[in-house]
């Protein structure tokens, strides 16, 4: 299930590689603060990744850092927004 961080705390990311997944975005997010939960999106006809989900924190100030940080770089060849 995924968890709702409060009001600020939850970012949507888009533009994925197809084969980053859940704990990828963990792993990717972790490091501008404590990650409650991510979600990537999969198309139920196809089993691959919509590339896109979502992200939430604890707090709306590790979401802005991690906002700051992370729009447009390079994950696998692809700009993340």
């Amino acid at each position: 299930n995924f968890a709702q961080g409060p009001g600020g705390a939850n970012i949507f990311v888009y533009n994925l590689p197809p084969d980053v997944g859940d704990w990828d975005l963990v792993q990717l997010f972790m490091p501008y603060g404590p990650v409650i939960s991510t979600r990537v999106y999969i198309d139920k006809a196809t089993g691959r990744s919509k590339g896109f989900g979502f992200v939430s924190y604890d707090n709306a100030e590790s979401a802005s850092a991690a906002v700051a940080a992370m729009n447009n770089a390079d994950l696998g060849g692809r700009k993340l927004k």
